[in-house]
Order: structure tokens, then C-alpha cells, then sequence
């Protein structure tokens, strides 16, 4: 089984390839399959680290209600951001510098979520319960939104009532939009 922490930096190294190849790709079809790509990824992750992870920060750890009220912040500015490039074109000026602002806040999220962050909650964590955690954080992917919705709440439990009423939207939508044959990671339906 995996652990909770290996899950998210899974999720991450995923991110950090999506964004690598909009930067390399070779054409505007390429970048847009990426971006798709990255966008769904981060959406997913965020949200599912919102509904599970930081409340068992809350739950387990003595400054988890800090730590997660932090994490939350950083993810409004990464959503934010998120929702700007989502809506941009590859062919847009501001595509680039707008996806290179996102991962500079993106990455120093997920640097301190690895090294800090991560390590306290597996600490805190018995193996079967973050285990557990880890299950259900892969499955609740499957079922909330994949675009960003930065004005959607981000507490229990009013993320959970909004991320069910803008999945069936975006999982739609998803139907529509082209990604990247070649990714490694689980494809949208």
C-alpha cells in the first residue's frame, strides 16, 4: 500500500512533468493537450488535499489548524492563477508568463508540503491510517471538479456541497477537451 505522502508527491512529480512539456512542446495543439492535462491534475489534487489532507492535519497534529489554514491560503493563489491559464490559449501572451507565475508559487508550496508538512503528518500518522487516507484520497479525485473554481469554498463542508455541483460540469466538459496521448498519469474519462 502507499502512503499518504507518497501519493501526493506522485501527484507532484505528475505536476512538474505537465508543466515541463507546455514548456517543450512543439506546437499550440501540444501545449493546449498539456495544459488540459496540468489543469485537471491540479485541480483534483488541491481539491482532494483540501477535503482530507489538511483536516488530518487538524485532527493529528498540535499546529495542523496553522498549517492548514496555511496551505489553504497558498492554494486560493495557485487557483487563482490556475483559472487565469486555464482560460488562456497557448498562442496568448500571457500564457507563458502566466503558467511560470503559477508554478513558482506552485513549487514552493510543494517544497514545503514535502519537506515540512508531509513529514509531521506521517509522523503523527499510524501506517494502516495513512494508508487508508491515501485510498481515499485517490477516489475522491474520481469525483470532484477538475477545472479551477477559485471562488468555491475551501472548508468542510462547504467544499464538499460546491465540488459536487461543479464535477458534473467539468467532468463533462472534459469529454470535449483534447489531452496528451502519451501522459503517465490516470486520464480523464
Amino acid at each position: 500500500m502507499t502512503l499518504i505522502s507518497q501519493a501526493i508527491k506522485h501527484d507532484h512529480r505528475e505536476l512538474e512533468d505537465a508543466y515541463n512539456k507546455i514548456l517543450s512542446a512543439s506546437s499550440p495543439d501540444e501545449q493546449r493537450r498539456w495544459q488540459n492535462q496540468f489543469t485537471w491534475e491540479l485541480a483534483r489534487h488541491s481539491i482532494g488535499e483540501e477535503l482530507l489532507v489538511y483536516p488530518a492535519f487538524e485532527k493529528n497534529l498540535p499546529d495542523g489548524k496553522q498549517m492548514a489554514d496555511k496551505d489553504r491560503a497558498e492554494h486560493r493563489k495557485v487557483k487563482q492563477l490556475l483559472h487565469k491559464f486555464q482560460g488562456l490559449k497557448p498562442n496568448d501572451h500571457e500564457f507563458t508568463p502566466t503558467l511560470q507565475s503559477l508554478w513558482s508559487d506552485l513549487s514552493q508550496h510543494i517544497k514545503e508540503e514535502e519537506e515540512q508538512d508531509l513529514v509531521k503528518l506521517e509522523k503523527a500518522l499510524q501506517q494502516s491510517d495513512s494508508e487508508s487516507l491515501t485510498t481515499k484520497f485517490n477516489r475522491t479525485k474520481k469525483f470532484i471538479p477538475t477545472r479551477s473554481h477559485p471562488n468555491a469554498p475551501d472548508k468542510p463542508p462547504f467544499e464538499t456541497v460546491a465540488g459536487l455541483l461543479a464535477a458534473p460540469i467539468d467532468h463533462l466538459s472534459d469529454i470535449f477537451r483534447k489531452f496528451p496521448a502519451e501522459s503517465k498519469s490516470e486520464m480523464p474519462p
